[in-house]
């Protein structure tokens, strides 16, 4: 638990000093994008709009994860992260099937842009983002935390963004096809909506007590009985509370004379060995109990 925690605290750094550089970037390029009329570079201030609303909410989250649990919630506010990586995930979908929306208005009649000013606070912006990505994956964990990962394919979205708004500028400045702006726009849009369906994918997994990835449940029951004098294994699950914390209970039928409190000091070295699960709860029980069995 203590890593654990020492993580969360990177979580914050990153998100924080992510969150001053994005809010501060945002404004440049909106104001950029309006004098310079450009879709790309105003679809990549929405991108950054929605970033500073999402890395505050991240940062929300943490600071509610972090508060203790009670009788009334035991496992305390965890859960908010993974819904605050839901509703990250879900904005990303609808800013940009926004941003689809008017780039395919604009190709029947697409207007000059000012393609010169356009790149140059597009690539302030690139700027930008890449620092803010930089300080989510150095100091904070992208890759186990989902709403870390949430809030780090906001920013890694306005950096395509950038990228697709400069490619644009270049085309129309050498070539004077201004379409390339709303086209390059769906193009990025399209690469967003695909890392947002990831997240939201993997946030309803863990709302649904889905099996965390990386674990077979029917591995896991397979070692169970493998331990000397397991008859049965009943009632497994195996579910995430929030990213880096699964949880894991079960019920263990043992034969007559097999001392219980043997098997279930194996059983839960096993789970945590084998699969990396700490948090357990095992009932171990005998030929003569018997209990109904949660119907799911």
């Amino acid at each position: 638990m203590g890593g654990h925690h020492h993580g969360r605290e990177g979580d914050r750094r990153g998100l924080t000093i992510a969150l001053a550089i994005t809010a501060g970037i945002m404004l440049l390029e909106f104001v950029g994008g309006l004098l310079t009329d450009s879709l790309a570079l105003l679809s990549d201030s929405g991108h950054m709009l929605s970033d500073t609303s999402a890395l505050a909410l991240s940062l929300a989250a943490l600071w509610f994860a972090a508060r203790p649990a009670s009788a009334k919630r035991t496992y305390g506010f965890h859960r908010f992260e993974i819904l605050a990586a839901l509703f990250n995930g879900v904005a990303l979908f609808v800013i940009a099937g926004f941003i689809v929306y008017e780039a395919i208005g604009r190709m029947a009649s697409p207007p000059e842009v000012s393609g010169g000013p356009m790149m140059a606070i597009a690539a302030v912006g690139l700027l930008a983002n890449l620092a803010s990505a930089w300080a989510l994956t150095r100091q904070g964990d992208v890759e186990n935390n989902v709403n870390m990962r949430s809030a780090y394919l906001h920013v890694l979205g306005d950096a395509l963004g950038s990228v697709g708004a400069i490619a644009a500028g270049i085309v129309m400045m050498a070539f004077g096809w201004y379409i390339a702006d709303p086209i390059i726009s769906i193009v990025v849009s399209v690469l967003i909506l695909r890392s947002a369906w990831l997240v939201i994918a993997q946030t309803v997994h863990v709302l649904m007590e889905g099996t965390p990835a990386g674990i077979d449940h029917e591995e896991v029951k397979s070692a169970l009985l493998t331990l000397d004098g397991v008859r049965d294994v009943h009632d497994l699950h195996i579910w995430t509370i929030t990213s880096g914390l699964d949880s894991f209970s079960c019920h263990i039928l043992v034969e007559e004379g097999i001392s219980c409190q043997d098997v279930l000091q194996r059983a839960i070295s096993l789970v945590e060995d084998r699969f990396g699960i700490t948090h357990t709860t095992i009932q171990v029980e005998s030929g003569v109990i018997r209990h109904k069995e949660i119907p799911v």
